[in-house]
């Protein structure tokens, strides 16, 4: 891996994020978060897509990674997660491939009679690269959220116990520390 792309990938990743933390009024306290943010998405990306994947399982890995930090760090950042973790991935979306998605198909559009299939199939190419990427940048995000909700959710139940339904559970009584029937493993 070189070392001088890593660091120039984070840097600049870490500056994109913060311009787009500016564009999106987050404060001058929490552009640090912002640098913080999409250098780590920009670096777990260089170093998944230099091990040899591809652009789309790299972006997941970062931006699932984001995620993940951006849940642990939630209490300690003066920042909205949501904020943060888009701040950071914008720098990893596919410009590129959009692009030359956009006009390809305007030029399959404004061709009068195609002689091969080749820009088409570019085009299309071009789009599905670009689709997957986003798709995976937003599957990546939600994944911790998601995790730690149904966590959340399942805590909070037990936390409650059956008062909710009116009916109280006995001062001895183990069934209020039941996960619920997601968790419980068959047999128990």
């Amino acid at each position: 891996m070189n070392l001088p792309q890593l660091f120039h990938n984070a840097a600049f990743g870490g500056v994109a994020a913060a311009g787009f933390g500016v564009l999106f009024h987050i404060g001058i306290r929490a552009l640090p978060w912002c640098v913080a943010s999409g250098a780590l998405a920009l670096t777990v990306r260089t170093i998944a897509l230099a091990s040899g994947w591809s652009l789309e399982a790299a972006s997941f890995v970062a931006a699932l990674t984001l995620g993940a930090a951006a849940q642990l760090i939630q209490s300690r950042i003066t920042v909205s997660r949501n904020a943060l973790e888009v701040v950071g991935c914008i720098p990893m979306i596919p410009g590129g491939f959009a692009a030359k998605a956009i006009l390809g198909l305007f030029a399959v559009a404004t061709q009068h009679a195609p002689t091969t299939h080749e820009p088409f199939i570019l085009a299309v190419e071009n789009t599905w690269r670009a689709a997957f990427t986003i798709g995976a940048l937003g599957t990546g995000l939600a994944m911790p959220t998601l995790l730690m909700r149904v966590r959340g959710i399942s805590q909070a139940r037990t936390d409650r116990g059956t008062a909710q339904s009116g009916v109280m559970a006995p001062a001895g009584d183990t069934k209020s520390n039941d996960p619920g029937p997601l968790f419980r493993r068959r047999g128990v």
